[in-house]
């Protein structure tokens, strides 16, 4: 799963206190849908590079104007504020808009600290910060100029993101259907399709080749700061899918055991977890990486990792990114939803079960049913797969 919300999007739990869209009624709160709906980023989230304001657009280089007195050029908008595992399950789509194209001025809505993880990608021209608490629709966004030729709902599929886009008056805007809206027409939505495939298949309705599996971000030139460790990520944004840190312990043992190094990562707000695992594990300072590592180094100790082990979060999605060796611990939520793609170097471990709560307080059932024997033998088919580079 991602960091942010997906499904029928709502009003943050907070009011903003951005100014509101011209001609835009104030956005609506809604049902959360079974993506990430009420979670801060997790998994050293990305910083902002260098100094600048939080309502300042962050360029990545390429000029707002064609050639000098051709005048502005035409821009797409795309709408997807949420956290780091849901851009990077949107990053498909993402580079498929930027094919489609190319003349445009791409400007994606996104919060600021994502902001080195949006420049990898190479689809985007500028972002344009935009976050509300609870990763939730944001109640503004900060526009200006003339209304964008193309917006792009990547956020959600509820009243409060159409409405939003629809009140910048782009000249068209693709977005699914919901009966909310019944003056925006697009494709239906599907609850159970998976995240990747879902927004891929959007822009297909509008005549916009997209491949799923255009996922891969460029090779860091920053060194790895635990090359070839197996990374041990206990965090996830909600109780609910976090896998018991003693059985994370268990497993770093074990991996010891071996000869293996193990190194555990945790967020920003996750220091007390990242520390009592570190104990039970008997961890090194040194193998110790919490309070949320700057993207660039998170990115070259994923990307240099033997393995990654975590939850259903976004620590996993960069794994994918880098081609590194993954195993994820799903539940609530199928990998039939937030999986990895089917490749061998990639483990999605489930039990099926009943849906449960995302964003709950307890661990769900199904990860409980997920044993450290489990994670081991998951460990070991990836380990007999060889040190072949990734394809």
């Amino acid at each position: 799963m991602g960091d942010g919300a997906t499904g029928t999007d709502g009003a943050g739990p907070a009011a903003s206190a951005s100014r509101a869209v011209p001609g835009d009624p104030p956005p609506r709160a809604g049902r959360p849908g079974t993506g990430d709906a009420a979670r801060p980023p997790t998994g050293g989230a990305a910083h902002p590079p260098g100094a600048r304001g939080a309502d300042e657009p962050v360029r990545y280089g390429t000029p707002g104007r064609r050639q000098e007195g051709a005048g502005p050029r035409p821009r797409v908008l795309v709408l997807r504020a949420l956290g780091l595992g849901d851009l990077l399950a949107g990053v498909p789509a993402l580079r498929a808009l930027r094919r489609a194209y190319p003349a445009h001025e791409l400007v994606l809505a996104t919060p600021a600290e994502l902001a080195p993880v949006v420049a990898a990608t190479g689809a985007v021209d500028r972002l344009l910060p935009a976050a509300e608490p609870g990763r939730a629709v944001p109640r503004a966004l900060d526009w200006t100029g003339p209304p964008p030729d193309v917006a792009v709902d990547l956020h959600g599929n509820g009243p409060p993101s159409h409405r939003l886009l629809a009140g910048l008056r782009p000249g068209k805007l693709m977005a699914f259907a919901h009966p909310g809206t019944p003056e925006i027409e697009g494709p239906p939505w599907y609850a159970e399709e998976h995240e990747r495939d879902r927004w891929c298949r959007l822009l297909a309705a509008y005549g916009i080749d997209a491949d799923p599996a255009d996922l891969r971000l460029p090779r860091p030139t920053a060194p790895s700061p635990a090359p070839g460790a197996v990374v041990l990520h206990p965090g996830a944004g909600a109780p609910s899918r976090c896998w018991p840190v003693e059985r994370y312990a268990a497993v770093a043992e074990a991996l010891r055991a071996r000869g293996r190094r193990v190194v555990v990562t945790g967020g920003a707000d996750e220091g007390d977890l990242v520390a009592r695992l570190a104990k039970l594990a008997r961890l090194p300072d040194t193998d110790v990486f919490g309070g949320g590592l700057p993207y660039d180094r998170l990115s070259a100790l994923v990307a240099g990792a033997r393995a990654v082990v975590s939850g259903d979060t976004g620590i996993a999605h960069l794994a994918v990114a880098h081609a590194t060796p993954s195993v994820t611990l799903f539940g609530p939520v199928p990998p039939s939803r937030w999986g990895p793609p089917d490749h061998p170097r990639h483990r999605a471990l489930w039990h099926p079960g009943p849906d449960g709560d995302p964003h709950g307080t307890e661990t769900d059932p199904a990860l409980l049913r997920i044993g450290t024997d489990d994670v081991l033998d998951a460990l070991d088919v990836l380990d007999a797969l060889g040190e072949a580079p990734a394809p």
